[in-house]
This record gives C-alpha cells, sequence and structure tokens, in this order.
C-alpha cells in the first residue's frame, strides 16, 4: 500500500496553531531531523528566502487568529527598547552631565601624555639597571668562591663535629624522631639560630649567617660534603658585603655540584610533608647554570632479558633524565629489541618543554619488554635523529643516553660510519638492576666516544646517577675559562622558599686546581651561584595606574615565554618545573601577534597598531579591539620589553592640587573634597569604594574594602599632602575624583527617583580609583571589584562603544538566582569620553543597575502591541493580529541576549532564574540556529595556568603500588634468579615499602611543595561574541514538524541581540548543544603531536661551549664492577626494616672521587 507523503506541521498539537501552509504546490517535503540546524552555517543567500518574509497567517475555525510577527513589527520593537534604554540612561547615567562636570574643575587636572616609545626604554633600561646590580654581585660572589677553593686544603680526616654551620632542615628533623640525625646523634648542626620576619622574603630570616641544605640522599658526614661545607664556609661574608652594597638583593645561594646548597641569609627549610626529594642539581636555574643546551637521545633496551624489576627502575631512571632538561634542550625516547622505535607519537627531537616531557613520561610507563637486544638498530635509530638537520634544535651539545641491563655487541661499526673521528656526539651508557653481565661493552662504548658509564643498582642511585652526566657536558665550559663566565637568565619558576614567582641569574663556579706542578687544567665544574630577583619587583618598575585599565607591559624571553604579563597567573605551581607561558597563549593568537612575538625574540625594536580580540577579566567574553603594540629589547638580557595602549589611553588625567595644598598644611583629611571619603556622607552621597592600591607605605592592606577605607582615613589624618611616603600622583587623583563622583550625586542623581524607571543603583568609577554607588543602600549588594581596573564592567566599557550589559554570573552547576526582595540587577555601564582640545580620553565609567524582575515586565510590555500602558491587545475570534511577546507569552519566546550568548532578559516568567547563564542552556535548539546563521563567532583556546582536581588513583588494592609481582613463568626461568632478580625483588619490597612514592607518587606531593591538593592542568575554553550579521531578518530552524520560525536583531549602541521565536512544540529536533563552560583537557591540551609539527619561533642561547680541545675524556667511569654480597646487602636491608636510616649506597663510577678538592 502507498504511504502519503507527510506534511509538516500537519500534527501540531493545540487548538489555537494549525498546519502552516507551504508556499509550494503540494505537500511540503519534511526535512531530515538532523539537518541543517545541527550541520555547518548555511550561506546567508539561502537562509533569507523571500517567501518568509510574508509569513502567512495561522488560522484555526472557531479558535483566536493570529500570526508569527512580521519584521516590520518586531523592527518597531527593537526601536522601542533602543530609546528607552537610551533614555534611561541619558537621565540617571550622567553622561553628558559628568563631562561638564570636568570641564568645570579642568584647573584641578592637568592631560598627560603617554609616549610608548620613551615609556618602554624608560622601563627596559630601568630592569637592565635592577639586573645589572644582580649581575655584579653574581660575579663577585664566583670570583670569590673560586678563589676559596683553589686556596682550600683537603682534608681526608676530617670529621662531622669539626664543621660549624646551621643546617636548614635540623628543626624539621629534630620535630621527626625517625630522622638521620636524631638517631645518629649529630653534631654537625650545632647552631641554632633566632630569626625575624621579612616582609621582602616572606618569610624569617637571619641577615648575620648562611644555611646550608644537603639532599635527603646525600650522607651529610662523607668527606666530599664535609670538605665542600669547609670551604663555602667563606662564602657568608660575600654574601653579607654584597646585601650592605645593596640591600634589595633577595636570595644569593651557591648551588655545589656535589648537591650542597648553601643560601643567604639562613631561614629554615620548608619542610614537606612527605619526603624532601629537593636537590639543587635539578633546579632549572642550576641546569641551566651548568651547561649548554643539549640535543639528546635516549635509547631504552626494551629486549626480553630486562626482568620486570628492572624495566621499572628504566621507566623511572628515564624520568629522572627527562627532568634534567630544560626548555633550551631538545629530545627523544626510543626503545629498542631487535628494531627501534619512538616510544611516543614524537617522530623527531622536539623542546624538552613541560608538556612534551610529560607525554614522554606517560608514553614511557608503556613500554614492555620482549625481543632479543639489538645495540646496533638503537643507535642508529639515535644518530639519525641527531643528524636531521630539518627541525628545530638546540645545536649545540648532542649526546646518546642508553639504558640496558648489559650486552656484548660493541658496535663499533655503528661509531666508526656515525661519529668517528671527530666524536661529535656523546655516548652515555647506563648499566641498570643487579645481574652479572660483562659491563665492558658499555664502558668501552662511554670511554671510546667521550661519554661516561654509569650503574644503577637500585632505586636509591637512580637520582644521583642520571644528573651527574652535567659534570661531562661542563668540562668544556671550564676549559673555555672567561670566555664561557656569562650571567644567563632562567625562564620564571617558582621560588622553593616562598617568594613566590622569580627569575635567577646565574654564573658557572669552575674549579681553578691543578693536581700538580705541569699537570693539566682541573676540568670540573664547582657549581653554579644564582641570585633571585622577584618578579613584583620589575613590575614596580613598570607603570601602574597611567596606562589605564587596559594598557599594560609585558615582556618575553628567547622561547617566546612571558616573563612579565598581566594574564600571567598560575594557579598552582611545581617548584620543580619552570612556569612556561607563552606570549600567544597569554594573549590570544593571531598573525600580527606572531609577528611581533618573533621581532621581540630577535632583538629587534618596533611599534605596530593592529585590531585583534581580547578577552575579558571574567573569561565570559570576546572583544574586538585596536591596541598599539611598541617594543624594545633589555640590553645584556635575554629579555624584550613590550607595551600595549589602547587608542584611547595615549592620554590620561593628573590630579592638579597644588592650590589646595599651599592654602592647607594641614593633613589630607582636612582637604577639600575628602569629607566625602568619610562613611558619615555615604547615606547622602552614596556609598564610596576605593581601590586598594599603595598609596602610602604603611598604608595597611585589607581584602576587606570597609577596612581598608577606614585604614587609608586613619593614615590622612596624619600625613599632610606633600607628604614623600606617599604616592602623591594616586593620592591627588583620588581626591580629586572623590570630589568629582561627589558632584554627580548632586547635580544628577540626588534628585532622581529611581523606583520610576525600576532602577536599584545608580554608580560611577573613575581611573582615580573611586566607585560610588547610590544610594547607600544599593552598596550591600554591590560584588564588584573595587579596583576599577580589575572589573570586568570597567574595562569592557572602555573598549566598546553604546551601553554594555552584565547580566549576574551564573555557573550552570549551581542553583539558579534567587529573586527576592528585588535584590538581582542587571547592570548597564557605558565609558565617558571626555575630549579636551585634541585630546580625547575615558577617565571614567558610569552606569545603572537594573531591577531584573521589573525590567522583565517592561520587557515584555515594550515588545508587545499594546497602544496604551494599560491596555494590552487581545485578538478577538473574528480578528486578525499579530502575537506579541506580552499576550503570547505562552507561544512566542522573547529574549534579550548580549554579545556573550548570556542571557539577560525573557518575557517568560520561568526563565527569570536562568538570567546570566549562557542560552544555550536555556534553548539549545535556537542557540545553535544563532550560531549556524552567524549572529555568533566561537573563539576556543587554552589555558595553560588552570588547577585540577587530582585524578583518583587507578590501583585500588592494598599493596604498594611499587612492588613487583613476579608470574609463575618467572619463577620457573632459571635465569630469572641465576641474573640476581630475585635479590632485586626482595630489595624492591624493602625500597617500595619506603621510597614506593619514588616510583609513583607525583612529585610535587612528595616535595611538599606546593601543599595542596590541585595539581596544574590545561583547559579549553570556549567563548561567543557577535558575527558578521548586523542585519535584521527572520528564518527558520527546519526541523519538520518541530520547525520553529524566529527573528533576531541587534539592538543600536548595545550589545545586546533581539530575539523572537516560536516556542518549541516537541524535542524530537533537539540538537548538539553549544558549551561556554570550561571544559579539562583528558591529555595536555590541545594534541602535543600535532602542535610538535608546526612549532612557535624560538632561539637558543647566544652561546654554545660543547667541544674544546684540551678535554681529557680518560675520567669515563672505567671502575671495577663486582657483584654484591647477598649476605651483606641483606643484612643491611634487615637493619634498614629495623628502622635504621637508608644511607645512599656508594657509587663506584660515581663523579665523588674526583671531587677530592
Amino acid at each position: 500500500m502507498a504511504v502519503p507523503a507527510r506534511t509538516c506541521g500537519a500534527s501540531w498539537p493545540g487548538p489555537v496553531r494549525t498546519a502552516r501552509p507551504w508556499p509550494g504546490r503540494g505537500p511540503r517535503p519534511c526535512p531530515d531531523p538532523r539537518g541543517p540546524a545541527s550541520g555547518p552555517a548555511r550561506p546567508l543567500s539561502l537562509l533569507l528566502p523571500p517567501l518568509l518574509l510574508l509569513v502567512p497567517l495561522l488560522a484555526a475555525p472557531g479558535a483566536s487568529a493570529y500570526s508569527f510577527p512580521q519584521q516590520h513589527t518586531m523592527q518597531h520593537w527593537a526601536r522601542r527598547l533602543e530609546q528607552e534604554i537610551d533614555g534611561v540612561m541619558r537621565i540617571f547615567g550622567g553622561v553628558q552631565q559628568l563631562r561638564e562636570i570636568y570641564k568645570d574643575n579642568r584647573n584641578l587636572f592637568e592631560i598627560q601624555e603617554n609616549e610608548p616609545q620613551k615609556l618602554v626604554e624608560k622601563v627596559a633600561g630601568d630592569i637592565e639597571s635592577l639586573l645589572d646590580r644582580k649581575v655584579q654581585a653574581l660575579k663577585r660572589l664566583a670570583d670569590a668562591a673560586e678563589n676559596f677553593q683553589k686556596a682550600h686544603r683537603w682534608q681526608d680526616n676530617i670529621k662531622e663535629e669539626d664543621i660549624m654551620y646551621y643546617d636548614a632542615k635540623a628543626d624539621a628533623e629534630l620535630d621527626d624522631p625517625e630522622s638521620e640525625d636524631v638517631e645518629r646523634g649529630s653534631k654537625t648542626s650545632a647552631l641554632r639560630l633566632d630569626f625575624v620576619q621579612d616582609p621582602n622574603f616572606k618569610n624569617k630570616v637571619n641577615y648575620s649567617y648562611t644555611a646550608v641544605q644537603i639532599p635527603t640522599d646525600i650522607y651529610k658526614g662523607s668527606t666530599v660534603i664535609l670538605n665542600e661545607l669547609n670551604w663555602t664556609e667563606a662564602l657568608e661574608n660575600v654574601f653579607i658585603q654584597n646585601r650592605r652594597q645593596d640591600p634589595t638583593l633577595l636570595w644569593q645561594v651557591f648551588g655545589s655540584a656535589t648537591g650542597v646548597t648553601r643560601y643567604y641569609p639562613a631561614t629554615p627549610w620548608r619542610a614537606p610533608k612527605k619526603i624532601d626529594l629537593y636537590d639543587v642539581r635539578r633546579r632549572p636555574w642550576y641546569i641551566q647554570g651548568a651547561s649548554s643546551p643539549k640535543d639528546m637521545v635516549i635509547i631504552v633496551d626494551v629486549s626480553g632479558s630486562v626482568s620486570g624489576l628492572t624495566l621499572k627502575l628504566m621507566k623511572t631512571s628515564v624520568c629522572e633524565m627527562l627532568d634534567t632538561l630544560s626548555d633550551d634542550d631538545y629530545v627523544n625516547v626510543a626503545s629498542f629489541n631487535e628494531k627501534a622505535q619512538p616510544v611516543s607519537c614524537f617522530t623527531h627531537l622536539v623542546q624538552a618543554n613541560v608538556r612534551n616531557k610529560k607525554v614522554f613520561k606517560e608514553a614511557v610507563q608503556g613500554m614492555v619488554a620482549k625481543g632479543t637486544t639489538g645495540y646496533k638498530a638503537g643507535f642508529e635509530y639515535a644518530f639519525d635523529q641527531l643528524q636531521n638537520s630539518n627541525i628545530t634544535r638546540a645545536n649545540c651539545n648532542k649526546m646518546i643516553m642508553m639504558f640496558t641491563d648489559g650486552g656484548e655487541d660493541r658496535v663499533q661499526d655503528v661509531f666508526e660510519k656515525y661519529n668517528w673521528p671527530n666524536r661529535t656526539v656523546r655516548v652515555f651508557t647506563f648499566s641498570v638492576g643487579q645481574h652479572n653481565y660483562d659491563v665492558t661493552p658499555l664502558q668501552w662504548m662511554a670511554c671510546t666516544n667521550k661519554g661516561y658509564y654509569f650503574e644503577i643498582p637500585s632505586i636509591g642511585a637512580i637520582r644521583i646517577n642520571t644528573q651527574e652526566y652535567l659534570d661531562v657536558l661542563g668540562r668544556p665550559m671550564v676549559l673555555a675559562g672567561k670566555e664561557a663566565k656569562q650571567v644567563q637568565w632562567t625562564n620564571v619558576y617558582e621560588d622553593a622558599l616562598g617568594l613566590g614567582l622569580v627569575v635567577t641569574g646565574t654564573l658557572p663556579v669552575f674549579n681553578l686546581t691543578q693536581d700538580g706542578p705541569g699537570e693539566k687544567k682541573n676540568q670540573l665544574i664547582l657549581g653554579v651561584m644564582g641570585i633571585d630577583v622577584a618578579l613584583n619587583d620589575i613590575k614596580r618598575l613598570t607603570p601602574n595606574y597611567t596606562l589605564g585599565a587596559n594598557g599594560y607591559v609585558f615582556a618575553i624571553d628567547l622561547n617566546g615565554y612571558v616573563l612579565l604579563h598581566p594574564n600571567l597567573k598560575p594557579q598552582t605551581t611545581n617548584f620543580r618545573e619552570p612556569v612556561t607561558l607563552d606570549f600567544l597563549d597569554a594573549e590570544l593568537e593571531d598573525e600580527n601577534k606572531e609577528e611581533i612575538r618573533r621581532s621581540m625574540i630577535d632583538g629587534n625594536k618596533g611599534h605596530k597598531q593592529i585590531r585583534t580580540l581580547v578577552k575579558s577579566l571574567d573569561e565570559r567574553y570576546i572583544d574586538e579591539v585596536i591596541r598599539n603594540y611598541t617594543w624594545v629589547p633589555i640590553r645584556s638580557t635575554n629579555y624584550s620589553l613590550g607595551l600595549v595602549l589602547p587608542p584611547y589611553s595615549t592620554f590620561y588625567l593628573q590630579a592638579n592640587l597644588s592650590d589646595q595644598i599651599l592654602q592647607v598644611k594641614l593633613p589630607i583629611s582636612k582637604l577639600k573634597d575628602f569629607e566625602f571619603l568619610l562613611p558619615s556622607s555615604f547615606e547622602s552621597e552614596g556609598h564610596v569604594f576605593i581601590a586598594p592600591r599603595e598609596y602610602c607605605k604603611d598604608l595597611n592592606a585589607s581584602d576587606n574594602n570597609t577596612e581598608f577605607l577606614k585604614n587609608f582615613i586613619e593614615l590622612m589624618e596624619k600625613v599632610t599632602p606633600d607628604s614623600k611616603q606617599c604616592n602623591n600622583f594616586l593620592l591627588h587623583n583620588l581626591i580629586l575624583d572623590t570630589g568629582i563622583t561627589q558632584q554627580l550625586v548632586e547635580r544628577v542623581w540626588r534628585d532622581q527617583d529611581l523606583n520610576t524607571y525600576s532602577l536599584l543603583a545608580v554608580f560611577a568609577a573613575t581611573d582615580g580609583g573611586i566607585t560610588r554607588v547610590f544610594p547607600n543602600k544599593a552598596a550591600e549588594d554591590w560584588t564588584e571589584n573595587p579596583e576599577p581596573f580589575n572589573a570586568s564592567f570597567y574595562r569592557r566599557s572602555l573598549d566598546n562603544h553604546g551601553y554594555i550589559f552584565k547580566p549576574p554570573h551564573q555557573d550552570s552547576l549551581l542553583r539558579p538566582l534567587e529573586l527576592e526582595n528585588d535584590t538581582v540587577g542587571v547592570l548597564v555601564s557605558t565609558a565617558v569620553e571626555l575630549s579636551l582640545g585634541r585630546r580625547t580620553l575615558r577617565p571614567a565609567v558610569v552606569g545603572v543597575k537594573l531591577d531584573l524582575e521589573a525590567w522583565a515586565e517592561k520587557f515584555k510590555v515594550l515588545a508587545s502591541n499594546r497602544t496604551h500602558q494599560d491596555q494590552p491587545q487581545k485578538c478577538g475570534p473574528s480578528s486578525h493580529c499579530e502575537m506579541d511577546c506580552e499576550v503570547n507569552n505562552e507561544d512566542l519566546l522573547c529574549v534579550l541576549i548580549d554579545d556573550g550568548g548570556f542571557l539577560v532578559l525573557s518575557n517568560q516568567n520561568h526563565q527569570w532564574d536562568q538570567v546570566g547563564r549562557f542560552f544555550s542552556e536555556v534553548d539549545a535548539n535556537l542557540m545553535l540556529a544563532l550560531y549556524n546563521n552567524s549572529f555568533y563567532t566561537r573563539k576556543e583556546s587554552y589555558d595553560y595556568q588552570s588547577a585540577c582536581a587530582p585524578q583518583p588513583p587507578g590501583n585500588l588494592g592494598a599493596a604498594p603500588r611499587g612492588v613487583f609481582v613476579p608470574t609463575i613463568a618467572d619463577f620457573l626461568n632459571l635465569a630469572w634468579w641465576t641474573s640476581a632478580a630475585a635479590w632485586s625483588l626482595f630489595q624492591q619490597l624493602l625500597y617500595g615499602l619506603i621510597y614506593h612514592s619514588w616510583f609513583q607518587a607525583d612529585p610535587a606531593e612528595a616535595e611538599g611543595s606546593p601543599e595542596t591538593r590541585e595539581s596544574s592542568c590545561v583547559v579549553k575554553q570556549t567563548q561567543y561574541y557577535f558575527g558578521s550579521v548586523n542585519a535584521s531578518y527572520n528564518t527558520i530552524i527546519d526541523c519538520g514538524n518541530c520547525s520553529r520560525l524566529f527573528h533576531a536583531q541587534r539592538l543600536t549602541n548595545t550589545n545586546l541581540l533581539f530575539v523572537v521565536a516560536e516556542k518549541p512544540l516537541c524535542s524530537q529536533c533537539e540538537a548538539g548543544r553549544l558549551l561556554q563552560k570550561e571544559t579539562h583537557c583528558p591529555a595536555d591540551g590541545p594534541e602535543q603531536c600535532e602542535l610538535v609539527q608546526r612549532p612557535r619561533y624560538r632561539r637558543g642561547p647566544h652561546i654554545c661551549f660543547d667541544y674544546n680541545a684540551t678535554e681529557d675524556t680518560s675520567d669515563c667511569g672505567r671502575g671495577a664492577s663486582f657483584p654484591p654480597s647477598l649476605g651483606v646487602l641483606v643484612s643491611l636491608q634487615l637493619l634498614l626494616l629495623l628502622g635504621l636510616p637508608p644511607r645512599p649506597q656508594p657509587q663506584v663510577h660515581s663523579f665523588a672521587a674526583s671531587r677530592r678538592l
């Protein structure tokens, strides 16, 4: 039987609607419900069929007849809305009146100009001077250290009681009954110091002594450590002298290659909750100062002979090795048996940044042992990687790190083909695990290729042996002498002692001794000297408030990472890793900014005006703005400084209260206009919030604005207007704006009845730091930031023309708004543009706060067919009329949506509590149609500074996660026992019970800093903003029986979109919901495997020391290898279980033997 074609709309329910006749002939074909509504945006030419503009009447016999509003009707409603908004803002906003007030008080202020080139050059010069003072202090320290060590006489019989020093961890260890020193009754930490709180260090310090920190896994009583403590004690006087010459110096640190850290001034170590794994040799600043950039290929033996424990040791060793690399280095990791293959998606060397290293670490955990050992495959793969010149790389030190359990092949033919005779690639070999294999081939590989051979028999040997290769790389630097003594400045990172974000100037310290007369020069690096500079100290050199709310200074390094930027706000930091926020991630990336970034990295000067997108302070909106970028290099550093100014910030006001000051020799509180800051005036003049700025040095800060204002007033009772302890620019501008906003109250607000226009409040905010809210009671519900420069409404109003609506912020996960006592309001604000002569500026923002419920009712009336306020027009049985937003609110949806896609007003009472939510959460179908029809454009970006809750552990068992459980096949395999795997298992059980966090725990958690439950992660952000459509038209959401007509139109001079639509009749056409909220990325943001194929432009350090003809490569780890004594080791481990402190195993091939200084 033939099935007749379905007529779309024929089944619409209800007595007041009938099937919509289709303009064509015959029954209307029903489109697929999955069609255009959820598909890509359609061309506007297809979205505007002429017939849709002549929507026919919807008639039903015996029912009221009405039609969807005609386009000209809705345009009429839009004009009424525009006129109402404009009228209210003209009456209550007081834009014109405030302009007149400024002109009337013209004698009280001057107009100053921001000259970008002069400004940026001055700031760059000030930063250069600041850093140069640190450089001079560094050089004095490094020279003194080399001389002290050269004069020091090595003592073989030195004892712990011979050394007096302050052990920074002593207090924490005394509180811990299981600590090493308590158990042994150590006498080395005899010094007990008193400390005073110092706000510059955010810590308690002692300026008379240095403090010493020694890593947990290094024995304090070893001869090497005691001699190191002995000669470095002399640095104390140099530290003190440096501070006398420059009192602004912060931490001065000497990081020794033996692991000892001596720093000044003394302060107790920040004891972690768990094992303290801090080792100065793994800090970003030490790594950068101790060697030149590296191209490293790590190859891991995954043949079948690699037993379970050995493979786990290898995985951990590779992860520790990766932690010795910085952003100046490039790396790849591969596994090999018969064949070699990369462990991750990276097919070539990639920058060793935090995200790439994380990919490697996760990939390494997936390595599986099988097959036979093929050194040739591994080394050929590594050499091919290093010879690839078509990629970005460090182009300095080149090295191969091989981790294996042993083998016989020396692959001499490979070295002859790729590396000899020049030996430009160093080879480091690591024998991992307990076994009886002959290690001679591994030693030979390292020694014949300018590398070093290491053994990693157990967990305790991993950290020390994966970082000592840096001593080998430091040889060419030491032999280069003064040429290599160049100060380098680091990336931004978190200070381990609580200073916050810092950069560090580093300078290597060399061993100048010789073994005897006529002997070769010593080629060991003694360590790295460092001096910290807090970012806040650099920020103080930049103009704070003369650039306006949207102007700022920023600085980047050779990697393109920001040193200064208002968007550099890491929510959580891990002091093991630097804070690496790229300039193109700190802002919304575009081609112009890529060009600016490249020019700055190249050390050029420049200026460019661009049109770009900026994200609002609350990260809900996107604005298209014009910005002027000016940049210059900071000489003698790797940094470049930039200045960003909007055109309207070219000029700024500077209060000139000299006449008043000359007349009043009393405290500032006696000045004219100061009385309007007093709470006693708030009832008549409106509540005043003052920006929490540093007006005076003695002003006590407070997060509570009422308390801050109280502190301010009390201080002003004592301070004279010309006091040198105060910032006169900030103080005088604050007083000026207090008087100007009070005059606005007097001329405009006080005589108006806010209730007549359903207003909860009127307000004004100024560049000078004043926010005045009228009437006083409205301040109780005022939630905006008292610092106008940090208030989203203020900054957006400056960047946009017209009236900017800001609905209350609602999170989709929270409950809806509670509409009680008319306390919920919608902010409407606009900038006050002031033209004086030919100079234009925007010194203030004014606005009103609408009563949400009252304006929702008003909105329905303005978008209706009423001809009189109290006479709504109704359609009778015999009349034909159009639906409107008031009478037909059961059938017609009318809304105002702002430029970010958030609901502002609705004619649906049940949607009032959803005001402020992204409209897709209110009507997903309609929001998708608006997006598909180009009313909105979407912008996606990534926030690399977010904090996320930790993931729950995947292993829910009760056993320690680090313990390897052998299979039945392992027990039946004779080789498993003969290769000492049984001992390895026993040893791992012991270590796993105590140090299982070394295998599995988050390093930040193990080290206890930051002590937080959250960790850094990448978050994807999506914002919407108005698209290219600026017209008014009707169209249809074409979805069969669920089709809906809608009309959309931008309201002139506002950030609002007026939308009228038929209410949805069914849910069959529900399309995918547009998301605006943040989403946590499952991995690490955008696909790293794709990003490395198009790396961003960068430049490495301009110096490289990877070769010296006089280098002695004979010290390459040739120590004898012997199997462990099972009886002795079992006895030691049993003692360990009984509670004796673990001491690191002596490393036969460690550099410690070479450090008889």
